[in-house]
C-alpha cells in the first residue's frame, strides 16, 4: 500500500484542509514531530514536581516492602499475595535496587510511565483528529489532577495507563494499514496491560467493537479475524496470571462493595480527581463541536473511555466487584481526546484556550492539596518513627496494632522511617513476613512464650483513647498489661506510641 503523508491529505476524520502552500506542508511536519515530547516531558515535569512531599499510603508502603525484597524472597510472595502486581513489583526492586528507595525515587517509575502515556494521547489525537487537537490533548492531559496523582503514585496504575493508550494508538494504526508488523506491537501492548492489571482487559472490549464498526462500514480486508487472533496471542502469557489471581481474590479485593447505579457519578469524579474538573470534561466530550472535528474518532473514543466502565459495573453484581476508580483510570485518555476536539472546535480560535484555561484553574485547588497535604494518610508513620528513634535502646521490642488492623500495614508505616541503626524484634511475629512469603507475618498463637525476656517495648496501636494496647489482639494486650507498665505514651495524629517497660 502506498504510504501518505499527512501533510499532504486532511486530517483524518476531521473534515478540514491540511496546508496548501509548499512552505506550510514542510513546517507542519516538522513541528507536529515534536508534539508528542513535549507532553511526554510536561506530563513528566507535572508529575515530579512535589512528588517527596506526601508520605508514602498504605498501598504504596505495600510496594515499598514487596520491592526491597531480595528476587526470590518476591518471586515466592506473589505465590501467595498480589500477584496481580507482580510485574510492577519486579520492575520496581529493579529500580529501587539502582537508585533507593525514597518516596521521590519510589514514584518516579510511574511519572516516566505517566509521560510515555501522555505521548501516546498526542499521537492518538493527531492521527484521529489534527493537530490542533493534539496540543489541546498534551496539555490537558498532562495538567489532569488525577494524572498527577497517580503519576506520583507507587502502583501500577500509570504503566496501566501507559499500555491502554499505546494499544488503542497502535489499533489504529493497524487498522489504517493492516500487516503483521503493526499487529505485533498491538499485541505486546495487550499483554502488558493484563500484566500490569486484569482489569484493564476490558478495554479490548471497545476495541472489538471499533474493529467490527470499520469492517461493517469499509468491508476491508480480514481485520476482524486479524484483531481477534492477535489478541488471543497477547492473552496467552496472561492466562497464568488470571488464573493464579483468581486463588488471591477473596483475600485482596473482597472489600469492595457491590456498585449501585449513583457509584458511576462518584466514579466520575474520582477519574479525574476532581468534581469540577470531572464536569468540565463531560461538557467538552459531549459537546456537539467535538463531533464536528469528526463523528467516527469521536464515536470511537466515547466506546474505549464508556464500554469499560459499564462493563465493570456490571461484572461487579457478581459474587467479586471490581470497580474501583483507579482499575478504571485507563479510560481517561479517552475522554481527554474527545474533550480537547470539543477545545480545538470552539470559535474563534481563542475561545478553545480560554476553556483549556478555565479546565486547569478548576483542578488547581486539587493539584494543591495534592502537593501540600504532608501525608495521603497523615504524618502518623514518619513521627511515629521518629519518637521511636530517639528513645531506642538496643534490644528493644515493638508491636504495631495489626490482627483484623492487619490491612493499614502500621508495622510498614514505622518501619518504611526508622532509620538503619534502629533494630526492633517484631515480638508477637512468630514467622515475619518475608519466611511467610507474604505482605504480613504469622503472629504468635502464645504471646507470653514470644515474648521472652524483651525489657522494653514499643507498642503502636491507634490514637484516641487511653488504653495503650487499643485494638491489639486480646491475648496480646493481657500478656503486655500482666508483664510491663506503662513508661510513657506520645500522640502522633491518628497513632499513639507507648513505651512499656517490664517489671515481672
Amino acid at each position: 500500500m502506498t504510504s501518505r503523508s499527512t501533510a499532504a491529505i486532511p486530517e483524518a476524520g476531521s473534515g478540514h484542509r491540511a496546508p496548501r502552500t509548499a512552505a506550510g506542508r514542510a513546517r507542519a511536519p516538522r513541528a507536529a514531530r515534536v508534539d508528542w515530547l513535549w507532553a511526554a516531558l510536561l506530563t513528566f515535569g507535572v508529575a515530579v514536581t512535589g512528588s517527596g512531599t506526601p508520605q508514602l499510603w498504605r498501598d504504596e508502603l505495600a510496594s515499598w516492602n514487596a520491592a526491597i525484597r531480595s528476587t526470590g524472597d518476591l518471586v515466592a510472595m506473589l505465590g501467595h499475595v498480589d500477584a496481580v502486581s507482580g510485574l510492577y513489583y519486579l520492575l520496581l526492586h529493579g529500580w529501587v535496587s539502582v537508585f533507593g528507595d525514597s518516596a521521590t525515587m519510589l514514584r518516579m517509575p510511574s511519572a516516566f510511565a505517566m509521560a510515555g502515556a501522555a505521548a501516546f494521547v498526542v499521537l492518538t489525537a493527531r492521527t484521529l483528529f489534527d493537530r490542533r487537537t493534539a496540543v489541546f490533548a498534551g496539555l490537558l492531559f498532562a495538567l489532569l489532577p488525577s494524572v498527577s496523582r497517580y503519576g506520583q503514585e507507587a502502583r501500577s496504575y500509570a504503566f496501566v495507563l501507559l499500555a491502554v493508550t499505546a494499544a488503542t494508538w497502535l489499533l489504529i494504526r493497524a487498522l489504517d494499514r493492516p500487516t503483521p508488523r503493526l499487529w505485533a506491537p498491538y499485541a505486546l501492548a495487550v499483554a502488558a496491560a493484563g500484566l500490569f492489571h486484569i482489569v484493564s482487559l476490558l478495554f479490548l472490549l471497545p476495541h472489538a467493537l471499533i474493529v467490527v464498526l470499520r469492517w461493517w462500514r469499509d468491508r476491508r480486508g480480514r481485520t476482524v479475524v486479524a484483531f481477534a487472533v492477535t489478541a488471543a496471542v497477547a492473552l496467552v502469557p496472561v492466562i497464568p496470571l488470571v488464573l493464579l489471581g483468581q486463588r488471591q481474590v477473596g483475600r485482596q479485593i473482597s472489600w469492595i462493595k457491590t456498585p449501585h447505579l449513583r457509584s458511576i457519578a462518584d466514579i466520575w469524579d474520582s477519574l479525574f480527581g476532581s468534581p469540577l474538573v470531572s464536569l468540565a470534561i463531560a461538557a467538552l466530550a459531549l459537546l456537539p463541536l467535538a463531533w464536528s472535528r469528526g463523528r467516527r474518532p469521536a464515536v470511537e473514543l466515547l466506546l474505549v473511555g464508556a464500554v469499560p466502565i459499564v462493563a465493570a459495573w456490571v461484572v461487579s453484581q457478581g459474587s467479586t466487584s471490581y470497580f474501583m476508580d483507579r482499575y478504571l483510570l485507563f479510560t481517561v485518555p479517552a475522554w481527554v481526546l474527545v474533550a480537547a476536539a470539543g477545545l480545538a472546535a470552539l470559535r474563534p480560535r481563542p475561545l478553545g484556550v480560554a476553556g483549556l484555561v478555565a479546565v486547569v484553574l478548576l483542578g488547581l485547588p486539587d493539584q494543591r492539596q495534592l502537593r501540600t497535604e504532608t501525608v495521603k494518610a497523615g504524618r502518623d508513620g514518619e513521627e511515629a518513627a521518629a519518637v521511636i528513634a530517639k528513645g531506642y535502646r538496643p534490644g528493644d521490642g515493638f508491636v504495631p496494632v495489626r490482627g483484623t488492623d492487619s490491612v493499614f500495614m502500621t508495622d510498614f508505616q514505622v518501619e518504611y522511617f526508622l532509620p538503619p541503626k534502629v533494630k526492633l524484634r517484631d515480638v508477637f511475629a512468630q514467622r515475619t513476613a518475608v519466611a511467610n512469603d507474604d505482605l504480613f507475618p504469622v503472629e504468635c498463637g502464645q504471646p507470653e512464650k514470644c515474648l521472652g525476656t524483651t525489657r522494653r517495648v514499643w507498642v503502636v496501636t491507634w490514637s484516641g483513647t487511653q488504653n495503650p494496647y487499643h485494638k491489639l489482639p486480646k491475648e496480646q494486650a493481657e500478656t503486655l498489661e500482666k508483664h510491663y507498665k506503662l513508661v510513657k505514651k506520645t500522640k502522633v495524629h491518628g497513632l499513639q506510641v507507648s513505651l512499656v517497660e517490664r517489671v515481672r
